[in-house]
């Protein structure tokens, strides 16, 4: 760049030079600010303000516990308030709508499960929303798999003699689930499809009611998850015969997958629970969010809090949690199919 010599030269020069002079100044101070600032839905300016994470689960409940540890993490790295608004009922459907009429900016986020998204679609003929239309796959928070729950005192203490009793006795034996289409349900449908048996489906209104029952002797069995049936395990009147997974749980590396127990192959049966947005949000804000939460699953204290619950973490990328909402609509379909579930 030419240099000015201000000396000895006239007013009018010496006022052009300074205008140069400053107008130089002025353009490499706003290149700079340019570089700096964030490129309009690049993400780095993701939130702007307080985030709301809209949950169908009762307050209280073993995976609301769990998204409220999530929000209290996030809010730490995000500088922002995370608000847990608990909408259960109506099969997530009320939570569905509140997020399908957010603003498409990442601030208005859902939680929902695999009966959400891949059995509900496929289990009731009407819903007032469409997972593949009105939201998108952001992160994948957490996902664990069903055993199969027997009375410990109890005459089924493998999972061979609870199918031979079964056989036995058709339409005596019982089987107990939290509602019409939930993942126990459809795992204790399939279940009784592939061994040729005829059972009783019990659903209850709370879950721990059904494994009280198990262990009373007034439900036959049940599928649970870690969380849900380890408080009646402790006391010595519930016990676990067989994992409904491809493996064996590495918690619980003792107890066999239902095949490797001698029943049939096939029946898997597990929940995982994701973080949606509405559709639209911008790309940037969604990866934003899902390696946040990705950081915050690696966490030793978040680690132990999921063990406690007996959830497994579960970061994926957004294309890799929309691949598993279509293999496992796809998969759980067959099955409603199958097994002649409706809840119409």
């Amino acid at each position: 760049m030419r240099g000015y010599d201000f000396r000895g030269g006239t007013p009018g020069a010496i006022t052009g030079a300074i205008g140069v002079f400053l107008g130089i100044i002025a353009f490499c101070t706003t290149s700079l600010v340019m570089a700096q600032a964030p490129a309009a839905g690049s993400g780095t300016s993701f939130p702007s303000k307080s985030v709301r994470m809209i949950t169908p689960y009762s307050a209280g409940s073993g995976p609301d516990i769990f998204v409220r540890v999530i929000a209290e993490r996030l809010a730490k790295v995000w500088g922002q308030q995370v608000i847990v608004d608990a909408r259960p009922g109506g099969n997530g459907n009320i939570a569905f709508e509140a997020v399908k009429k957010a603003a498409p900016d990442g601030h208005e986020l859902l939680i929902a499960a695999n009966s959400h998204l891949a059995i509900n679609p496929h289990l009731f003929k009407q819903l007032p929303y469409d997972p593949e239309k009105d939201v998108v796959p952001v992160a994948m928070l957490w996902r664990n798999s069903f055993f199969i729950a027997v009375a410990s005192d109890g005459p089924y203490q493998t999972v061979p003699a609870l199918i031979a009793a079964a056989r036995a006795n058709p339409g005596k034996l019982s089987y107990g689930t939290p509602y019409i289409g939930s993942p126990s349900h459809l795992g204790s449908a399939l279940f009784e499809y592939l061994t040729g048996t005829k059972m009783i489906h019990a659903p209850f209104n709370n879950v721990t009611q059904i494994f009280i029952g198990v262990a009373n002797g007034d439900v036959s069995w049940a599928f649970g998850s870690v969380g849900s049936t380890e408080p009646i395990v402790k006391t010595g009147k519930l016990r676990l015969i067989a994992i409904g997974a491809k493996s064996r749980l590495a918690s619980h590396p003792d107890i066999p997958t239902i095949e490797e127990a001698g029943g049939p192959a096939g029946v898997i049966v597990d929940a995982w629970v994701g973080l949606l947005a509405p559709r639209g949000t911008p790309d940037p804000v969604i990866r934003r969010i899902n390696s946040d939460v990705a950081k915050q699953l690696g966490e030793p204290y978040i680690l132990d809090r999921l063990r406690i619950l007996g959830f497994e973490a579960a970061p994926v990328t957004p294309d890799e949690f929309a691949q598993i909402i279509r293999a496992d609509s796809k998969r759980l379909g067959e099955v409603i199919r199958r097994v002649g579930a409706t809840a119409n």
